[in-house]
């Protein structure tokens, strides 16, 4: 995710404000680390460069099938 984005990005939830806390970068861009929001404090995920931006309870909930053991056909 290229930081100039922080300048367009807004909570989901509630259009606050958000704020980066990058724990890995590469060459300007943030390939890990996360975003929260001021005015609700939840955080959003930034994965492989990607931020997961889904309200929080449909994020878990993809979280959860993705981790689930396949169902036999």
């Amino acid at each position: 995710m290229r930081q100039n984005l922080m300048d367009i990005l807004a909570c989901p939830l509630c259009k606050g404000a958000l704020t980066l806390d990058a724990t890995r970068e590469d060459a300007g861009e943030v390939i890990e680390g996360t975003l929260r929001c001021a005015a609700c404090d939840e955080t959003y995920p930034i994965t492989e460069g990607i931020p997961n931006l889904l309200p929080p309870d449909l994020r878990r909930a993809m979280e959860s099938q993705a981790a689930a053991p396949p169902t036999p056909h």
